[in-house]
């Protein structure tokens, strides 16, 4: 490790919803970061203006600041390298991207949109680089008298890399050991648009030597980019400054066969995206993980294991542990594949974990949602602490508690009925009367009293439980139904029971 502050970035594009692959790359960033007392930037790349959407750079902040994976430095926080948005820091890039010609390490290219796709249709697999560059019109093949004259004309133009045909580069990949690369495969990318807005390539260079990145991890696509860089940081003079890079893995399918995408979701079921996004533009809603009813803290730690372990068979970490144990070392190079099974289990070990007080502003959502207005905070801790332990995502908690706010509506008379008998109900009617003159309801209490009568009344007690909790809640599920009626309380079991009576006679 360099003595250098560790400072890593996070770079999106302000495109679009935010992929799961995107948010564990910044996890990645910020645990690294936070464990080696660095800084952790958020940079926005909006220098490709035909694909900038309005509200996606709100939508990007939105969803760390669910997350709780904060920036030190971002637009919104600012910081001494600001600005952090580089369509704010175009007259920047024009600088570099002309000392690279002037290096004779780039290019002015004039041709056409139409004449590069005119070469694409004619020829196969067309590249603009070292095989047709000298064919093409641009400042390698025009008179210096030529260039000027169309630089002074104002002529749209593009400034390209010019790629080596024959170099073999390599760097250490801190995932991946070394990488090496033929500059010769590469096409020579554009750096600075005819708008004047720089690429992603120019850019991400200028930028992570500006704002004195010290680590850079990124998804491995980025690979066949790499010898790109690896050259622009040459070039301009700065290779002792370049960031150490590691190309985190993909996140594959179920089935491990391609990069999960979002058609993938739509396709199975589930989302990909950390919140639910919606395009504008077609009218389009991509559902998340936040309104799906993940818990942040379950999201960040699901992300975590998928390419990464402490060397345990531990899985369950707070963000907090997760800083303290977090070694790039220990993230695979191979695909992870996503399990959305898994993924729940997660949010359902997190639902556990937490504490009633941390789920109630949630819970309260839910119940809104539906309807259901609180107004007994302590009576609602209570209640998330009962059933809790069996809701996966927190929409559960509706079906989980709801009845504890309002009667059944219907009862499951399926599994009630047809074995319904008069003693049954005299059963109830006497057990009404014990309940009517006990003083201090205990679960334990309640149980055993219920038993007694049962046991007085020569009718098996399981024959009496699931009638008993379908009189209170409707159907069969719920906690312990003792458990439930001293939370209900005495007044409302009761004329929980009475209720039921009617219907389950009639």
């Amino acid at each position: 490790m360099s003595d250098k502050k560790v400072r890593v970035r996070f770079a999106p594009s302000p495109t679009g919803g935010l992929h799961l692959g995107g948010v564990r790359t910044v996890l990645f960033n910020y645990l690294f970061a936070k464990k080696h007392g660095g800084d952790f930037v958020l940079r926005i790349e909006d220098t490709d203006q035909s694909r900038y959407v309005k509200g996606a750079e709100e939508y990007i902040l939105e969803c760390l600041e669910w997350c709780g994976l904060i920036p030190d430095e971002s637009p919104v926080a600012g910081g001494r390298y600001a600005p952090y948005r580089q369509s704010e820091r175009k007259a920047i890039y024009r600088e570099y991207a002309e000392r690279l010609v002037m290096q004779g390490h780039a290019y002015y290219a004039f041709d056409t949109p139409e004449e590069l796709e005119r070469n694409r249709h004619e020829i196969p697999n067309f590249q603009y680089g070292h095989a047709y560059r000298d064919t093409l019109r641009n400042s390698l093949t025009l008179t210096q008298h030529q260039v000027d004259q169309l630089l002074d004309a104002g002529e749209p133009h593009v400034i390209r890399i010019k790629m080596p045909e024959n170099e073999h580069i390599h760097f250490n990949d801190m995932i991946r050991g070394n990488v090496s690369f033929e500059t010769g495969q590469s096409d020579d990318k554009v750096l600075l648009k005819a708008d004047g807005m720089p690429t992603y390539h120019l850019a991400v260079v200028i930028d992570d030597y500006l704002m004195k990145i010290t680590h850079a991890f990124r998804g491995e696509e980025w690979l066949p980019s790499a010898p790109v860089h690896l050259l622009l940081w040459e070039y301009l003079g700065w290779k002792a400054d370049m960031p150490q890079w590691a190309h985190l893995p993909l996140i594959l399918k179920p089935d491990g066969h391609g990069k999960l995408s979002k058609r993938d979701g739509a396709r199975l079921g589930f989302p990909v995206y950390a919140m639910s996004w919606f395009d504008e533009r077609t009218g389009e809603l991509t559902p998340g993980f936040r309104e799906l009813g993940f818990l942040p803290e379950a999201f960040l730690n699901l992300l975590a294991m998928l390419g990464w372990n402490d060397g345990t068979d531990s899985e369950i970490f707070t963000l907090g542990e997760l800083v303290e144990k977090f070694s790039i070392e220990r993230v695979n190079k191979a695909g992870a594949k996503f399990d959305f099974e898994k993924a729940k289990w997660f949010n359902s070990e997190w639902i556990r974990k937490s504490e009633a007080r941390s789920l109630k502003p949630e819970v309260i959502k839910v119940l809104a949602g539906k309807g259901i207005v609180v107004t007994d905070d302590d009576f609602l801790l209570k209640v998330i602490d009962l059933v809790k332990e069996r809701c996966i995502l927190l929409p559960d908690f509706f079906h989980q508690l709801s009845y504890f706010f309002e009667q059944p509506k219907e009862y499951d008379l399926a599994s009630v009925k047809p074995k319904w008998t008069d003693a049954k109900t005299e059963f109830f009617i006497s057990f009404i009367g014990i309940l009517a003159k006990t003083e201090d309801i205990s679960a334990a209490g309640l149980e055993q009293a219920f038993k007694a009568l049962a046991e007085e009344k020569a009718i098996k007690a399981g024959e009496l439980m699931l009638p008993f909790r379908i009189m209170l809640v409707g159907g069969k599920f719920g906690p312990h139904v003792f458990d439930i009626a001293v939370l209900l309380g005495k007044a409302e079991t009761i004329e929980r029971i009475e209720k039921a009576l009617e219907t389950f006679k009639s």
